[in-house]
């Protein structure tokens, strides 16, 4: 039975890959790490209080980084969803305080408008990167549209969701670990299967009889999904709305899911890691702040530290390819 049960490496050998393993724990660890340096520099930082504070801004990041894995999974590459959170974060922060009925409208409509443009990509076969590129510019001229300058005001339940302080576990916490054991569920699940097989072996599972369009547009609709939540979750916490207040989320949700272990092609993903890479990332400003990197430096190191994860994740590939 455990001949099955294993991965082809550990079966060669009888017991768990050590390469394997690392690569596996890798995103784990770069978060401990950073977690254990700030610690090092701030102990109050290892507190409750300390950690909420650390942590609450990941949860937009974990919807987006997530939103961003739905559409990897079957070898699309998202540019858009930055400017969708924020234009779910505008809808959030005027229509759905001032007219809520209007304003899930606005939210659904925009989420199916998502999964329309999954299945043009799956009808015309465009590419995903330009289609998602022009998007943006639309999220981000609407969004302007709603708002036109920073402000707004986010819906009392949002702030109380976002703010809900409960026993033992930091919120973000919580929330992350929710998300992820979720969302791991359901890509584990049979029709998860179906849906990473779509990127995986796309010709095989059309000759099988399952619909590409229906994967593609499935993936697209809970990319939008996570999107608009993560726009809400934004807007919970900053008690107001910007256009632009999302943008650099497009790159920090690819770098979430790859620095989380997930492969640009071949429907390789892995939500869990994918959640500990966009806390990672978020942690980075604080982490160069206690080593007391000056700003004007602090994007320039943001960018070697995720250099330096991504190729030991080169290196670990290698060496397991070779093994």
């Amino acid at each position: 039975m455990s001949a099955v049960i294993l991965p082809a490496a550990a079966r060669r050998s009888g017991r768990i890959d050590p390469v394997r393993l690392l690569r596996a724990l890798l995103p784990a660890l770069a978060l401990a790490l950073m977690l254990g340096v700030i610690f090092s520099q701030q102990p109050r930082a290892m507190s409750y209080v300390g950690l909420t504070l650390l942590l609450n801004l990941s949860i937009p990041v974990i919807l987006a980084t997530l939103a961003q894995l739905c559409v990897i999974t079957v070898n699309d590459l998202d540019l858009s969803v930055g400017s969708f959170v924020g234009l779910c974060a505008c809808i959030a922060a005027t229509l759905l305080k001032d007219t809520p009925l209007l304003g899930v409208v606005a939210l659904a409509a925009a989420i199916a408008a998502y999964a329309l443009v999954g299945a043009l990509i799956q009808w015309r076969d465009l590419p995903s990167i330009v289609v998602t590129l022009g998007l943006s510019f639309i999220w981000t001229g609407i969004a302007v549209l709603i708002l036109p300058t920073p402000g707004g005001r986010a819906p009392e339940y949002l702030t109380a969701i976002m703010k809900w302080k409960p026993d033992f576990v930091p919120l973000p916490i919580l929330y992350a670990v929710a998300l992820a054991l979720i969302l791991h569920w359901v890509m584990r699940s049979s029709f998860g299967t179906m849906l990473r097989g779509a990127g995986g072996n796309p010709k095989a599972m059309g000759n099988a009889g399952w619909s590409l369009l229906r994967a593609r547009v499935t993936l697209y609709l809970m990319a939008g999904g996570l999107g608009a939540l993560s726009g809400l979750a934004l807007v919970g916490l900053t008690t107001s709305g910007d256009a632009n207040m999302a943008l650099r989320y497009t790159l920090m949700s690819i770098a979430g899911v790859i620095l989380g272990g997930g492969e640009f092609t071949g429907g390789r993903v892995n939500p869990i890691g994918a959640v500990l890479g966009a806390m990672t990332l978020t942690l980075a400003g604080s982490f160069l702040t206690f080593m007391h990197i000056p700003p004007d430096w602090q994007i320039g190191a943001q960018g070697a530290i995720l250099i330096i994860v991504l190729a030991l994740r080169a290196v670990l590939n290698r060496a397991e390819e070779r093994s």
